[in-house]
């Protein structure tokens, strides 16, 4: 099961990140800065704390370009949370991401303009569907734009067993407060967390901005492989 020293080394790994390479957010970002072609990521948010009641605590863990032969890059992925710099709007549908933020949105918010059945419809919708959207999706741009985020290069072929996919799938499952972890009551979600409305349940139980990983196993061996890539023994994202 989860170790709580387990997720104090993974901390540990974020804070060698944090200080090599800095936070970024969203808002401030563009394609021109310098991204590794292929990395991890992990997003943090305003308010979330870990049990020290200080040290801030992860919500989100992704990657970009799994699949077989897949070429999305990880600021390809990073811009379809970012979503459209023209007008603040982007497509919850290219982004599981916005999807879970704005379904949480708009169960704390009336002003919206949009139900959440229609929100929650399948990958595509109707040019009268998505206009209604319009300030929700800007409503998903502000909040996601806002959460500091840090990253790590990690660059091989995609597939399932790929660097990326081994770190994306593990952190989640260390992270995560779903019921097969040791009910040490470590870094849970705050009362006010906005993921607790999501109207995906994997999303309240777990903490995190994630579904898929949220109940699996984990091997801390994976670790050694996120500390290799934020240490620079593999390669990593940093600053520009």
């Amino acid at each position: 099961m989860p170790s709580a020293s387990h997720r104090d080394r993974f901390y540990d790994i974020m804070a060698l990140l944090r200080r090599r390479c800095g936070e970024r957010r969203l808002a401030d970002c563009h394609g021109r800065m310098a991204w590794p072609r292929q990395g991890v990521y992990f997003f943090f948010e305003p308010g979330e704390v870990r049990g020290d009641g200080v040290s801030p605590r992860c919500v989100r863990v992704g990657t970009h370009a799994v699949a077989a032969g897949a070429k999305t890059t990880l600021w390809n992925r990073l811009s379809q949370h970012r979503g459209t710099l023209k007008g603040g709007g982007g497509n919850h549908r290219g982004s599981i991401f916005r999807l879970h933020v704005g379904s949480a949105l708009l169960a704390r918010r009336d002003d919206l303009g949009c139900e959440l059945q229609a929100w929650l419809q399948g990958n595509n919708a109707p040019s009268g569907v998505k206009a209604r959207e319009s300030v929700a999706e800007q409503a998903v741009s502000a909040h996601i734009r806002a959460m500091p985020f840090l990253w790590v290069a990690a660059a091989d072929d995609a597939g399932k067993h790929s660097i990326r996919a081994v770190i994306e799938r593990n952190a989640i499952a260390l992270l995560s407060q779903c019921g097969q972890h040791d009910g040490d009551g470590v870094d849970v979600p705050s009362a006010g967390w906005l993921g607790r409305v999501c109207a995906h349940p994997a999303v309240q139980a777990s903490g995190l901005w994630n579904v898929r990983h949220v109940s699996d196993g984990y091997d801390p061996a994976f670790l050694d492989v996120l500390e290799q890539c934020a240490a620079g023994t593999g390669s990593v994202g940093g600053g520009s």
